[in-house]
């Protein structure tokens, strides 16, 4: 992961993970015969610390946060982190090295199945059409994507990304409001108790 951020995918070599692991090119070669094994075993790893990272992340929130609006800050915060920049470096260095092609094929669905899963997880019973919240989440994905690629050049130092994350923020707040809090008890009423005909002076029954 730390050679794709910070060498690229060009830059990565066997023998530079090995060195920043502390270990052999023997010990490295015994697990991972080929750099192509070793890139889909680690793909595996980063997709799964994608996951974590949301999950915990949201997890610890505090309780007014945990609603739409919370979900993607932690979203951005996880895309403009070094597991997803990994993944992202795979996905564009992909689409000309035949060799790494297949292995990320699918690398951009898989990614969005797991944002799909925690979201159905945080969210479990939103009010919307059916095929709506995999759509919203796939446009959503989309533009984290462009987004963070910007990110990783310019760190946002205009507050351009900033400013589409908010509005995105607001539209998403309407689609999918805050539960609130819970609803206060109905009152219950409680009848004055019947006076009694034997002792009230005033309650005349002889008709």
């Amino acid at each position: 992961m730390q050679c794709l951020v910070e060498l690229g995918w060009s830059g990565t070599s066997t023998t530079e993970v090995a060195r920043r692991a502390g270990v052999s090119r023997g010990a490295q070669q015994h697990h991972y015969p080929t750099k192509m094994i070793l890139v889909a075993a680690a793909l595996e790893h980063l997709l799964e610390r994608q996951r974590l990272a949301y999950e915990s992340a949201f997890a610890v929130l505090p309780p007014e946060r945990r609603n739409v609006e919370g979900a993607l800050d932690l979203l951005w915060e996880v895309f403009r982190g070094s597991p997803a920049r990994a993944l992202m470096e795979l996905a564009v260095a992909a689409r000309t090295d035949d060799e790494l092609k297949p292995i990320c094929s699918n690398l951009n669905e898989r990614i969005l199945q797991v944002i799909l899963e925690t979201f159905e997880r945080l969210f479990p019973k939103p009010d919307l059409p059916d095929g709506f919240v995999p759509t919203m989440l796939r446009g959503v994905f989309a533009m984290f994507v462009g987004l963070s690629l910007q990110n990783a050049l310019d760190d946002d130092a205009e507050g351009h990304q900033e400013a589409v994350l908010t509005q995105v923020k607001s539209v998403a707040r309407l689609i999918i409001p805050d539960p609130g809090p819970p609803p206060a008890p109905e009152a219950v009423f409680t009848p004055p108790p019947t006076p009694d005909a034997d002792t009230d002076p005033d309650t005349d029954i002889s008709g």
